[in-house]
């Protein structure tokens, strides 16, 4: 049973979704940044996808140097602050910080990276000089994370450039897709309006570029177009019953709890299908938002589950129960609404997953969640005549750039769906191979 109620206004929903890094002030910032070591040859640097000079950063926050610190953080990471929230840090440089193999409590790292860059957005404080301009032009497709970094990155290097974005809101899955306990609507927009104003590329939203004569448009006007185009919807599991009403896919459920939450669709007791973070976020969510149970099932063991371990107690965290080796059959319905799911339990035989014989039984439920991964943007890709490989993922070589020479590519629709920071890293490897280019040529 959940110990949440259903949310009536917005003061509710921000009890029940308590951000799980609240910022520091000032004198937490200090002494947390005390505790650090400021190894040499850091192993947290290792850990970042972005390469920020941790140690440098955390003795800026301790010697009072606050926008020393920021400046430090934008230059390898133009999303810190977003990422200083939805990292999982645990895994990646709090995870590797020395202190773990002390058993003593590692430097909160992503919680002193927000506390510095948010005291700079909150000063619209200026960090860089940009390039003067030089006369050639970007187009950037997707406002997400990678489109953004890009963006910023290109502007630094001279270059006008220009975000097309299908939404009416900027940042991607750091807005419709993340968690809100990780990360607040406000801080993300707050952010984006930071770096937009302070790199000076132009978004326009509410533009979708998807047809051929679009982007010979958009190849006439610059000199080089960026895609940063992400995933498509939650891909289907292809089972009876999947179009009943209140069978979702993840994505376009947490989608709405993001931007409509008091009217977001939570039913009495829900089933979140998928072992992967998205599953323990749209898992967590349904729970936070007042269902009286929520259901986990996966097809394969806990061990083979590739959601972290952290994300997977925080769900059970809030009341989410579990079920493994169990694979769905059939949504179930009466008059066109979900009523509950077949399932049947699993087994491993020789290295094949094969269902158990007579071993089917049914969850009662009223909402289905389907986290079962996002479909690729082939349809965009076959537009384009833009090669990918057998997952759907746009090929590209070293330098990021596809089959086509004048587009290159980074984010979840070059890697298949991977963290916030990872499309910050390769959006800027993207733009300096754009930078590159257009150099050559």
């Amino acid at each position: 049973m959940s110990e949440f109620k259903r949310p009536q206004d917005d003061g509710d929903f921000q009890v029940n979704f308590t951000q799980l890094k609240p910022l520091m002030n000032a004198t937490e910032a200090y002494y947390e940044s005390s505790r650090c070591l400021f190894c040499y040859d850091a192993p947290c640097i290792q850990a970042c996808p972005t390469g920020i000079d941790i140690p440098l950063f955390i003795r800026q926050i301790s010697t009072g140097n606050i926008d020393g610190a920021a400046r430090t953080i934008y230059t390898s990471n133009h999303l810190g602050n977003i990422c200083g929230k939805v990292c999982p840090t645990e895994v990646l440089c709090e995870g590797s910080c020395v202190y773990n193999h002390q058993d003593i409590k590692p430097i909160e790292i992503g919680r002193l990276q927000s506390h510095a860059t948010t005291q700079a957005i909150l000063a619209d404080t200026k960090l860089f000089e940009k390039l003067p301009d030089n006369g050639k032009k970007v187009a950037v497709i997707g406002a997400g994370p990678a489109g953004i970094s890009a963006a910023c990155e290109l502007r630094m290097l001279g270059y006008a450039v220009d975000v097309f974005d299908a939404k009416k809101h900027p940042s991607g899955l750091a807005l419709y897709g993340t968690a809100p306990y990780k990360i607040s609507n406000d801080d993300v927009l707050r952010e984006m309006k930071y770096l937009e104003e302070q790199f000076g590329f132009k978004t326009h939203y509410s533009n979708r570029i998807s047809t051929r004569e679009e982007y010979d448009n958009l190849e006439k006007d610059y000199d080089a177009i960026l895609l940063g185009i992400g995933l498509g919807g939650t891909r289907s599991i292809r089972i009876p019953g999947e179009d009943l009403t209140n069978c979702e896919g993840a994505t376009e459920f947490i989608e709405t709890l993001k931007l409509d939450h008091i009217n977001a669709n939570i039913g009495k007791k829900v089933v979140v299908i998928g072992g992967g973070n998205t599953a323990m976020d749209a898992a967590s969510e349904s729970a936070r938002m007042g269902a009286e149970e929520v259901v986990l099932i996966y097809r394969r063991t806990k061990l083979e589950m590739p959601a972290y371990d952290f994300e997977l107690d925080l769900a059970k965290g809030v009341g989410v129960s579990a079920k493994f080796n169990v694979q769905p059959v059939e949504v179930l319905g009466e008059d066109g609404k979900v009523v509950g799911i077949k399932c049947i339990r699993m087994k491993e035989d020789y290295g094949d997953l094969i269902p158990i014989p007579d071993s089917e039984f049914v969850i009662d439920c009223d909402v289905v969640i389907r986290a079962t991964g996002q479909d690729k943007q082939r349809g965009l890709l076959d537009v384009l005549s833009i090669k990918y490989d057998k997952a759907g993922r746009i090929a590209v070589n070293e330098h990021f750039q596809s089959s086509q020479e004048k587009y290159f590519a980074a984010g979840d629709a070059v890697n298949g769906g991977a963290e916030v920071v990872n499309a910050c890293a390769e959006a800027k490897q993207a733009a300096r191979g754009i930078h590159a280019f257009l150099n050559d040529k």
